[in-house]
């Protein structure tokens, strides 16, 4: 099925105020993926950006900052997650759907859970890594390897070289 990697999947404040993490949830369990790490957890302004990092000077990034922050919807935390498994990566894209809901299959969480909301903000309820090498960066910023069930040699790497949430 390939090979197993682990990915970042992070419920947004969009989700907790609208009562959707189990609808969520529930759809990601249907892949059978092991749940090595998870939290329920308040997003600094420096974590947030440094999330969002790569799209730093577009029109958009306060607002998606802050919005991951939870200022949009009044609830000051995430759930933040690390699934493991094959191909764990593209399969949890897969079942999360094209980031833009509007755009998102109907099926998929984002398509059938995210809107845009008045004034054009997207709410898409959740984050999921992109690439492998994005999964590797945003683990490492959203967890500590001692916060995880496995080992991960990317975060053995790395250690000291990323400033993660809570260090």
């Amino acid at each position: 099925m390939g090979a197993d990697e682990a990915t970042l999947v992070v419920m947004k404040p969009d989700a907790l105020h609208r009562g959707l993490m189990g609808a969520a949830l529930s759809r990601l369990e249907t892949l059978r993926l092991e749940i090595i790490g998870a939290k329920m957890m308040r997003v600094d302004r420096a974590l947030a950006e440094e999330h969002y990092r790569d799209i730093r000077g577009k029109p958009f990034f306060e607002e998606t900052v802050e919005y991951l922050r939870g200022k949009m919807h009044g609830v000051p935390a995430v759930l933040a997650f690390v699934f493991y498994g094959p191909r764990a990566v593209a399969r949890v894209r897969e079942i999360t759907g094209s980031t833009h809901p509007e755009k998102a299959d109907p099926a998929s969480i984002r398509g059938a859970f995210g809107r845009m909301a008045s004034g054009g903000l997207m709410e898409n309820i959740i984050h999921a890594s992109a690439t492998i090498d994005d999964a590797e960066r945003e683990i490492q910023l959203w967890f500590k390897p001692e916060e995880l069930l496995r080992e991960l040699p990317a975060l053995r790497r790395a250690v000291g070289t990323v400033k993660r949430a809570g260090a």
